[in-house]
């Protein structure tokens, strides 16, 4: 494996999997082009250096080949407003036409090849099953997908470069063709990107030699859904704080009163298991006493605030309350690495975004009395962003079930897959 800084580009191809899977508007406009910036620094080096680019990316979770909505043209204007280098757009990723504008690029150029989606090749999912497919026939169409197929797109893709370089942190934890497979073909030739570098290394600082005390802040509306990061945490954190919706399964499981919130009565067993193993690991575990509730989910919804284990019949808890923002401000103040998945409260409702507000400042309150905060996880980012507070904190990371599977895991395909 190469570092990026110790490879010499020059009148070399490199094939880049970025992670250009940004939000459009009715237009097709970029409305957050973040991701686009987060890839700026690794496309110039390459093209500083003498060499050239061919950059491929997927675009949401098309259904079918060609759909235009989901195409990777729309998104060209902006890459050539932060890039300043005009873009070819190859309009595939198989066909001729891709194969012949890759062997013409000079240094200096950049090549677009269209989304990767429009493949089935590329996530190894066949399509087109009868609906009334049994297991066997769609274990059977998966396998001759990778077994053929996949490995000629593999196969194809690589022979556009001479070099690899993975810069998308946020499809790391896939194995599909572009974020794993393909790096095979550069065995003497494959590199992390600067983005995906930052990213490991932030994490496994974080993860490996975090100065302590260490705290996780997890948000979220399910259990089930945190439910493997939660027993991961508790190996390595001292202080595990708890928000969201999932806090009221923990206070329902120990037989609080929680009106209408949400709550998943299947993993009971599973919450008061976490409580227990916290206690045996020695780790002080941290839920709200009370929660800001409200009679509707809704910005015109009447609110108030009542005790977490008692919450009145037709409410539903919203946020945490002030009892709860004084706890998590000093718990959070009192540590020196600090880790946030997930907004405490429904922060995208302004009058239920208090909770997170208090946990983002006081996370740059603390960041700025010395500690180290990672910022992970969609709407971890979405918060810190609304409450500009972004370069309040050490790190924000650009994955969300990247971040999250890279700390349960200790590794990634899309990682592995260039330190082999």
């Amino acid at each position: 494996m190469y570092a990026i800084d110790n490879y010499d580009f020059k009148g070399k191809r490199a094939i880049i999997r970025v992670d250009f899977n940004v939000p459009l508007n009715d237009k097709f406009e970029v409305t957050d082009d973040t991701r686009i910036r987060a890839a700026i620094p690794t496309i110039k080096k390459v093209l500083d250096e003498g060499g050239s680019v061919i950059l491929m990316s997927h675009l949401g979770r098309p259904k079918k080949n060609n759909d235009a909505k989901f195409s990777l043209e729309h998104i060209i204007p902006a890459i050539e407003k932060r890039l300043g280098v005009k873009i070819t757009f190859a309009g595939d990723c198989m066909g001729e036409k891709a194969a012949e504008l890759a062997a013409a690029l000079k240094p200096g150029e950049v090549l677009l090849l269209e989304n990767l989606r429009f493949y089935a090749e590329e996530e190894g999912k066949p399509r087109g099953l009868a609906e009334d497919a049994t297991d066997e026939e769609k274990k059977a169409a998966k396998k001759a997908l990778k077994e053929g197929p996949q490995k000629e797109f593999v196969k194809k893709l690589a022979s556009y470069a001479d070099c690899y370089i993975n810069d998308a942190f946020g499809t790391a934890h896939r194995s599909h063709a572009s974020t794993a497979l393909i790096a095979e073909y550069f065995p003497n030739d494959k590199m992390f990107g600067y983005l995906l570098e930052n990213e490991v290394n932030a994490i496994e600082g974080v993860m490996q030699n975090p100065q302590r005390p260490f705290c996780a802040i997890l948000g979220g509306s399910k259990v089930s859904s945190k439910l493997p990061i939660i027993e991961s945490l508790l190996e390595k954190v001292d202080v595990l704080i708890l928000g969201g919706g999932m806090t009221y399964t923990f206070s329902a499981a120990q037989g609080g009163k929680i009106g209408k919130s949400i709550c998943e009565p299947d993993y009971f067993d599973a919450a008061l298991a976490v409580l227990k193993k916290a206690e045996e690991k020695g780790v002080k575990l941290v839920t709200s006493p009370d929660a800001l509730v409200a009679d509707d989910f809704s910005a015109e919804a009447n609110t108030k605030t009542a005790p977490v284990n008692d919450i009145p019949e037709g409410w539903e808890g919203v946020d945490i309350a002030d009892e709860g923002k004084k706890l998590f401000r000093q718990t959070i103040l009192d540590c020196k690495t600090i880790l946030w998945n997930g907004p405490v409260g429904v922060f995208e409702i302004d009058k239920f975004a208090t909770g997170s507000r208090v946990v983002a400042e006081a996370i740059a309150e603390a960041t700025q009395n010395g500690a180290y905060s990672l910022i992970g996880g969609g709407d971890s980012v979405a918060c810190i962003n609304k409450f500009g507070l972004s370069d309040k904190v050490s790190y924000v990371s650009t994955g969300g079930g990247a971040l999250l599977e890279f700390i349960e895991k200790g590794t990634l395909p899309g990682i592995e897959a260039i330190r082999k």
